[in-house]
């Protein structure tokens, strides 16, 4: 609990991972309800039933890529402590 309240561990990641998890869920949820909506149009649903499908295949990958790009800081600050306690280790 002491590394939590002094910040030397940090929580993001965790919270990364839900925010993964609702993207993924809404792009789906809005590209069934855009295919839905295509599907009833009587006029130019084509597009949108197409615009859906896109939704739900590439908006799941789309979030998952910003995800991963966030977390990507996250480890590199990782690696910096482990530089830094490895660089203050060997010159005392």
């Amino acid at each position: 609990m002491n590394e939590y309240l002094s910040f030397r561990k940090m929580i993001t990641p965790v919270f990364i991972q839900v925010l993964f998890w609702i993207g993924a869920v809404l792009c789906v949820i809005m590209g069934i309800i855009s295919v839905a909506a295509g599907a009833a149009a009587t006029y130019g649903g084509g597009a949108m039933v197409l615009s859906g499908l896109l939704t739900i295949i590439l908006g799941p990958i789309l979030v998952r890529v910003w995800c991963e790009c966030v977390l990507i800081l996250f480890r590199i600050y990782d690696v910096l402590v482990q530089i830094r306690e490895k660089g203050s280790s060997t010159s005392a």
